[in-house]
């Protein structure tokens, strides 16, 4: 089942396709436990930079799989299993080196939450539908993606959708700040590909060590001195540096290197 989950790149930009739209693009076990290698493959490539995460046919995510969940939640009685295996998938994707965006088409519902939150941007469409309906089937939300979405949304929008199991629509989404876009469906791969080239025409420093000092602050409510005088050094010391400097100078567009190597890990 874990084919029903794929990396394609193109450049300098991949796309992680959730591919099971006759499903609604829901999550397998399989499907959790094949994000991590499939995003160290992307990791591993310095040119690839921006990371699409995308669902095949009409919808993102429709969550999990519910023909397997209960059986699979009722196995795991330490949380080692699925649990375990959804939480280093999330968390895989939060950690990643690469700038990512959701591209967010019709339901987006639990699960799909989940993924959604752990990229960097999230753009939707006018018919995305976004919601967290575990109180529908008597589960419990992820603590760390309970957690991303208080520091997304604020606790009193969070505990109203949890507590409500309200699906949103992208409008309300948006002013809510669940999403940072909406865009009509024709247009979704005009934006994206807009987007795409935005992000790339920047340093790769500067956005690598803000996702790694955003992180640090996430994690603990600050930044460790010696991670933050590390990008502070990396960046002096970077080609990017003398390349934004220059191009400034020469009012040109500037023209930067590859990623470079993650520091908090």
């Amino acid at each position: 089942m874990s084919g029903a989950i794929r990396l394609e790149g193109d450049g300098p930009v991949a796309t992680l396709w959730l591919d099971r739209p006759k499903k609604r693009n829901a999550m397998t076990h399989a499907m959790w436990a094949a994000i991590p290698a499939l995003l160290d493959e992307a990791a591993a490539d310095r040119e690839l930079r921006v990371l699409v995460v995308r669902g095949a046919g009409e919808d993102f995510c429709a969550g999990a799989d519910i023909t397997e969940l209960g059986v699979a939640l009722a196995a795991d009685a330490d949380g080692s299993s699925y649990r375990g295996t959804n939480a280093r998938a999330e968390t895989a994707l939060w950690a990643t080196p690469l700038v990512t965006i959701a591209a967010i088409d019709g339901a987006c519902l639990g699960g799909g939450v989940q993924l959604a939150l752990a990229c960097d941007v999230r753009v939707a469409t006018s018919r995305a539908q976004l919601g967290i309906t575990a109180a529908r089937l008597g589960v419990t939300y992820p603590a760390t993606s309970l957690h991303r979405l208080v520091a997304t949304v604020g606790a009193p929008a969070a505990r109203r959708l949890v507590l409500s199991a309200e699906v949103l629509d992208a409008r309300n989404a948006h002013r809510i700040g669940l999403v940072d876009r909406v865009v009509e469906p024709d247009d979704l791969d005009d934006v994206l590909g807009a987007l795409t080239a935005h992000l790339l025409s920047l340093s790769p420093v500067t956005q690598l060590a803000a996702k790694e000092l955003v992180a640090a602050i996430e994690r603990s409510g600050a930044v460790p001195h010696e991670l933050g005088r590390t990008w502070e050094r990396v960046a002096q010391a970077s080609d990017d540096l003398t390349e934004g400097l220059a191009a400034f100078a020469a009012r040109r567009p500037p023209t930067f290197g590859p990623r470079p190597e993650p520091r908090s890990r």
